[in-house]
């Protein structure tokens, strides 16, 4: 008795060997693929648990649910898991046309160990881009505010222009009135003007001219500060509007993951060191991806191959052989059948025959009798006598 005739398989070589896609009757007896069928299955195991931490943890970045995001990753990995065993199940020294799907599953795993290593390195570099998050979302808010301020600049300016002008149209009204003010009261005391003590008719002149002045201040003082005032409050509209729309956009500033990939990208950016490092960690993630399928196209092909290819090639005889024999059951139940039915034919006519005659001899006597014609008893024979071909 041989060797492999006692080999019994344990659960965990049947697990790595379902992994690696090598069926079970016949990996059993292949001495030397057993441990490379092992190999295979145990990078398909790795690249499995890494899938779905990778993907829990990105899920952990956009999902609040923990059972939620936990489910993702679980799903997401088999995923993964699935397209691993389809890749390596494919990949046989049998394919006539090689380079092709290999070139296909390479740019699918080379594709899907890319994103899969962007979670893993976010969590390596969570502190350093966490750090770099609060510095872009700074440059955000003074972007946002930036951007506020020249939406409403042009009212702004031209509120502003119009309180300005107002404000020196009042000085120069209130100069006037001051100046008439002092020049009243040099008239009365004597100090200016005439020199004469008193009011005179001068004074009165200059009195009524204050007078005046100073009652055009005030009313130009009255209806610019209720323009003022209105000025006033529609900046203050403005700015409590920029304020609220600057508050809005801070609701959205956030952690998560496409921003946490922009923080990468621009501290990648500025330090150098950052660069060839994170580079060297997304070649390991991604070889981590491309396990399976370098696994099973380096590593040697033993008698397992072999052995599936003359186990396909017996299956497709015996389907070969078991479709000619329901064939050739199938054309001689056809001819018996047709045999028989002749023969079952046959006996019917025969049977029948007497009893034709002796309605046919009927069927003349009756001819004769009422003297018809030939038309009329033979229309008469074919319709009762003569039989129909089937349809």
């Amino acid at each position: 008795m041989y060797a492999q005739d006692a080999y019994v398989p344990t659960q965990t070589d049947e697990l790595l060997w379902w992994l690696a896609t090598a069926e079970k009757e016949l990996i059993k007896d292949c001495v030397v693929d057993r441990n490379r069928y092992r190999i295979i299955g145990m990078t398909v195991l790795a690249t499995w648990l890494f899938a779905t931490l990778a993907w829990t943890y990105f899920f952990s970045t956009v999902i609040d649910n923990v059972i939620l995001y936990i489910g993702s990753g679980v799903f997401m990995g088999f995923v993964i898991l699935t397209i691993d065993r389809a890749l390596i199940k494919g990949i046989n020294r049998f394919n006539k046309n090689k380079f092709l799907p290999l070139l296909f599953r390479g740019a699918l795993a080379l594709t899907i160990g890319t994103f899969m290593a962007q979670p893993a390195i976010l969590y390596m570099f969570d502190k350093e881009i966490k750090m770099q998050v609060s510095l872009d979302n700074e440059k955000r808010k003074l972007t946002k505010r930036t951007e506020l301020d020249a939406l409403y600049k042009n009212r702004k300016d031209e509120l502003l222009k119009e309180k300005t002008a107002m404000q020196k149209s009042l000085d120069l009204k209130y100069a006037d009135v001051t100046t008439a003010r002092n020049q009243f009261i040099a008239e009365t005391d004597g100090s200016g003007g005439t020199g004469k003590v008193g009011i005179k008719d001068v004074a009165l002149a200059k009195r009524n001219e204050y007078q005046k002045l100073d009652e055009e201040y005030k009313s130009l003082q009255s209806i610019s500060q209720q323009r003022i005032a209105g000025i006033d409050e529609e900046l203050n509209t403005m700015e409590a509007t920029i304020k609220k729309q600057e508050a809005d956009f801070l609701q959205y500033l956030n952690t998560g993951f496409l921003t946490r990939i922009e923080a990468m990208n621009n501290l990648l950016k500025e330090n150098g060191a950052l660069q060839f490092r994170y580079y060297l960690i997304l070649i390991i993630l991604m070889l981590i991806e491309l396990m399976p399928v370098i696994a099973k196209t380096m590593l040697p092909v033993g008698v397992y191959d072999e052995k599936v290819r003359q186990r396909e090639n017996m299956e497709k005889l015996l389907v070969e052989e078991s479709m000619d024999y329901e064939k050739d059951m199938k054309r001689l139940y056809n001819k018996l059948s047709m045999q028989h039915d002749t023969e079952t034919m046959e006996e019917f006519f025969r049977m029948n025959k007497e009893e034709q005659k002796t309605k046919l001899n009927h069927f003349g006597k009756d001819w004769k009798r009422n003297d018809e014609n030939m038309q009329g008893f033979w229309a008469k024979v074919k319709e009762q006598m003569i039989s129909r071909p089937e349809n």
